[in-house]
């Protein structure tokens, strides 16, 4: 039997994967059925052959999916899930919204549903996001593995195996891209300040980034090392870090950021 997988919400984040399971050839449209009651986002993804519906209960009789996506808004999942209960017996449920965790899914479609947690961010939806997973104890291996090959057309996958780490995960990797935007905002205005028109500030800064994460990633040497091998002593960068670095006050800031995000992610889990 052909693995299917039904995606249930087609908005920004679950019209990237999709594009990304299709593009990357992992699925066929045939093995995808999507869930999206708003008739423009349902509209867009029948546009790549999916067989898409406004609900669930349009979903054939016989369908037995591999797996369930279910990539709707936190605020309406107690909402959605009941529809689904049918397919809880074989499929494996992945949620990609925040806030929502395994104990909340086994409520509503049953305590031996098999349920990844992840948390992307938002680069995955070019396909450079940083994905992170949690499965309870009743997803198997394969599953598991099925699953990892579908996150990982849209970037990095990495899991954890206790869900209080996902709160971590949230304030590193999944508020992070607001914290590179923020340092090229800054380092956009710093080179405004110097002197240089705007446009090539943001450009200087936002391109400035880009490079050096892509070297990073590239780079079989640590971001230490690649720090240090810029920087001459006594140079312009040397200066530039002493500033940065000089008590340790980046890290700090960092470190103060994190804990921040860190402490809400926990606090939004109780509501």
């Amino acid at each position: 039997m052909v693995d299917s997988v039904v995606l249930v919400g087609c908005g920004n984040m679950g019209f990237a994967m999709l594009k990304g399971w299709l593009d990357a050839g992992m699925l066929q449209p045939g093995q995808v059925h999507v869930v999206e009651p708003t008739d423009a986002l349902r509209e867009r993804a029948a546009t790549l052959g999916v067989n898409a519906v406004a609900g669930a209960a349009q979903l054939a009789a016989g369908l037995q999916p591999r797996v369930i996506l279910v990539a709707v808004k936190p605020q309406v999942m107690g909402d959605v899930l009941p529809a689904y209960r049918r397919f809880a017996e074989h499929a494996t449920f992945v949620s990609v919204a925040a806030g929502i965790t395994v104990n909340f899914f086994e409520k509503h479609l049953g305590d031996k549903t098999a349920i990844i947690r992840t948390i992307p961010n938002t680069p995955a939806a070019i396909g450079k996001g940083m994905i992170v997973t949690f499965r309870n104890p009743h997803v198997g291996d394969s599953d598991a593995a099925f699953v990892d090959r579908l996150l990982k057309t849209s970037g990095a996958v990495a899991s954890v195996d206790d869900e209080s780490l996902i709160d971590a995960v949230t304030a590193v990797s999944g508020s992070g891209p607001a914290y590179v935007f923020h340092f090229i905002e800054g380092l956009t205005e710093a080179g405004v300040a110097a002197g240089l028109t705007r446009d090539i500030a943001g450009l200087l800064a936002m391109q400035t980034v880009y490079g050096a994460g892509a070297l990073a990633a590239a780079s079989a040497d640590t971001p230490t090392t690649l720090r240090e091998q810029v920087t001459s002593p006594n140079g312009t960068t040397a200066a530039a870090l002493k500033v940065l670095m000089g008590g340790d006050r980046l890290k700090n800031l960092l470190t103060e950021a994190v804990h921040a995000a860190h402490q809400r992610a926990i606090e939004l889990g109780k509501v």
